[in-house]
């Protein structure tokens, strides 16, 4: 037997979560057990327990996208993973709870470097940076990033990734305390998230920002058109804020910018060896020292509710946890 945090029906106040023992099943020949010492809560789960992710799964479910810990079991047809190793689970749900059964595709060895919370939360937020920077992008050393909701997972592997490639980075965030951090952690300048287009083109040689990355939509998208380059990258990443934002095709077209779309996961879904490439390159940046994950809290399994809470009231800086 193994405890796990199950979404029993849709709501949306987490009140059909619950932390229930649940029964070990027989691995298939291609599968591996996992016991799990972090789990990381995603803006996706929150989105999960109200059925309003790309992605819905039927109640009841185990939560959780992306996790870390301890093969414990293999099949008898699993060749790249042996009892002990210390792996990255990937995936969709399934993650918080004691243990996990997966494909061994799902699995990838953790980086020596990262401790448990910091492997089982790196994964969503700097595979979605790295593919909306380098493959969508095509960061340049020397260009100015505008990165939204930068206080966030997703956004703050933005402005870990940007300062590493070289950009001159602009982090905005609604919460002082939260412009307070990201100035101690490396962003070139802090603004507020609203009212920031009169600074962004006055502090940038093209009059404006050459990439900008959105995981908030809604105002900031619409703000955000008035204060790119010529020839810039807007990256939508998501719609944190509740409403998805829409746009004269004019404006584009008069501006010179396009408008591109970001599923971090999906990308390399639709172009496996590409994934395989994206992953490889985000552990080797964890490898190299050269990423620099925030864990803001972490959280008992028992505790899921209060986790999932902390980050539907917006409070969390780059990622919390759940440790089983």
């Amino acid at each position: 037997m193994f405890k796990a945090a199950i979404v029993n029906s849709l709501t949306n106040d987490l009140s059909s979560i619950e932390v229930v023992e649940l029964k070990r099943k027989p691995l298939k020949h291609n599968e591996v057990r996992i016991k799990i010492k972090a789990a990381a809560v995603n803006f996706p789960d929150l989105l999960m327990t109200e059925g309003l992710y790309q992605y819905k799964p039927e109640p009841p479910f185990t939560l959780g996208m992306e996790s870390s810990g301890i093969v414990i079991e293999v099949g008898d047809d699993v060749k790249s993973f042996s009892i002990d190793d210390n792996v990255i689970v990937g995936g969709k749900t399934g993650s918080f709870a004691e243990e996990i059964v997966v494909t061994e595709d799902l699995l990838r060895l953790k980086p020596n470097i990262l401790n448990w919370e910091q492997a089982a939360s790196f994964t969503v937020a700097y595979l979605t940076a790295y593919v909306a920077l380098v493959c969508r992008g095509n960061i340049e050393n020397g260009e100015s990033l505008l990165v939204h909701g930068a206080a966030g997972g997703v956004g703050l592997a933005a402005v870990d990734l940007g300062i590493h490639y070289g950009a001159k980075v602009f982090a905005t965030s609604a919460s002082s305390s939260k412009r307070e951090f990201l100035s101690s952690y490396g962003a070139h300048h802090v603004l507020p998230d609203n009212g920031f287009k009169d600074k962004v083109k006055e502090l940038t040689p093209s009059n404006g920002a050459d990439i900008i990355y959105d995981p908030v939509g809604g105002d900031v998208f619409d703000e955000s058109v008035r204060c790119i380059a010529w020839n810039g990258r807007l990256l939508v990443i998501g719609f944190t804020s509740g409403r998805i934002p829409s746009i004269s095709v004019n404006m584009p077209l008069i501006k010179g910018f396009s408008v591109v779309g970001v599923r971090g996961g999906e990308y390399g879904r639709r172009n496996p060896e590409m994934g395989k490439k994206n992953l490889v390159a985000i552990d080797k940046l964890a490898t190299e020292g050269k990423l620099n994950p925030y864990i803001h809290n972490s959280y008992p399994l028992e505790k899921t509710i209060d986790a999932l809470s902390e980050l539907k009231n917006r409070t969390v800086i780059g990622k919390i946890c759940i440790k089983p």
